[in-house]
């Protein structure tokens, strides 16, 4: 009988996986950690009704009737007013950086309509390149400013009160609230990072596991070059992977493209050249192709769930939101989106390319002492 089967060579082949899985750290890492980070973020990070969404009142009358209505969109806790603009060109500016979600126009004689009994007018503007983060804000905001008006003018609930209050809303870059306009562009991004992180992310594991990597350190290459040589290649790969998505996004999906080509391109370069680095550097840490690509997706899940891609930024927590900052994908989903969509120029977009580059020069630099430290 304990020819087949013996409860003591079982309990040794236990005590041996385990011992196995207690000295590969990243994989035990790993059994904790992602589902503790997804518990976290779903928890608390994800919400699909953003509130406190940052506002630009254009208004160049201090009447109270004004000061009603934007205490009432203030108390609704979806508009958060941090930006008084001077003129609609300034509140413009601000729209295309990304800086506020809406923008909120009351007349000059705003007060004079209402007090001569004229149907008063006021103008919303909403950022609708991702329409999630916008309709519940936009959904509300008819209604409770024609209650704070009647509310000034002394007008009961439900009486008749002289002509309605005309809310005039203007969707922004998707008028028609089309989904496919904000996921697209962002699967760019994200096809990207999937690809470009895990395929550099077993550069060094790969030699490693094949008996190569002698033949490499052989050779007269600096860690530079090596890095370099090794990086390199995929841009060409991600160049095909760009194609391929502009193409299809146009084709299929008809996506409009109403910036410049050639900022894109430029920014798409320096994304997946961070991109490449950071796989690049996981592959100095890693022991195995096993742990390298553990660890790129370790990367992977948060920047899918807090970079804006799958659920509205704005609605996360500041600790979420932070968080976010940090990660690369964040800062290239507002470029492609405010370039594609918006038709964003250079210095709308300047700071999420400093951002880009501050990566590639940080990813760059810990690869490189990551390689000395580990292959001497």
């Amino acid at each position: 009988m304990n020819r087949f089967f013996s409860f003591g060579r079982l309990g040794a082949l236990l005590v041996k996986e385990f011992i196995q899985m207690r000295r590969d750290r990243v994989t035990f890492a790993m059994m904790l950690g992602v589902p503790l980070m997804q518990l976290l973020l779903f928890g608390y990070a994800i919400n699909t009704d953003p509130k406190s969404l940052p506002a630009a009142l254009v208004a160049t009358g201090n009447d109270h009737y004004t000061r009603a209505i934007v205490s009432a969109l203030q108390t609704t806790n979806y508009y958060r007013f941090d930006h008084v603009a001077e003129s609609a060109a300034e509140a413009e500016r601000l729209m295309a950086r990304g800086e506020v979600s809406f923008v909120v126009t009351i007349p000059s004689d705003f007060a004079r309509r209402v007090d001569r009994g004229e149907a008063p007018q006021i103008l919303i503007e909403a950022d609708a390149t991702d329409p999630s983060a916008s309709s519940g804000a936009v959904s509300t905001l008819s209604t409770l400013a024609a209650r704070a008006l009647n509310r000034e003018r002394g007008v009961a609930p439900g009486a008749v009160g002289g002509p309605a209050l005309d809310v005039v809303v203007h969707r922004r870059y998707n008028p028609e609230g089309i989904s496919q306009y904000n996921i697209v562009p962002g699967l760019l991004g994200v096809i990207l990072q999937m690809t470009m992180v895990m395929m550099t992310s077993i550069a060094l594991t790969r030699e490693i596991e094949r008996g190569t990597m002698e033949n490499l350190l052989a050779m007269p290459a600096s860690p530079a070059e090596i890095m370099l040589g090794k990086v390199l290649p995929y841009l060409v790969v991600g160049g095909v992977q760009v194609a391929v998505v502009l193409v299809t996004a146009k084709l299929l999906f008809s996506v409009p493209f109403v910036g410049s080509l050639p900022l894109l391109l430029g920014a798409i370069l320096i994304f997946v050249l961070a991109l490449v680095l950071l796989g690049y550097t996981i592959s100095t840490i890693a022991r195995t192709q096993m742990q390298a690509l553990q660890l790129a997706f370790f990367f992977f899940l948060p920047s899918i769930l807090v970079s804006g891609f799958m659920f509205p930024y704005r609605g996360m927590p500041g600790w979420a939101q932070l968080f976010g900052e940090i990660l690369p994908l964040t800062h290239f989903l507002r470029v492609v989106r405010a370039v594609m969509l918006k038709g964003a120029d250079l210095a709308a977009i300047g700071t999420e390319i400093a951002w880009l580059i501050g990566f590639v020069a940080f990813f760059s630099a810990l690869a490189l002492l990551r390689f000395r430290r580990t292959l001497d």
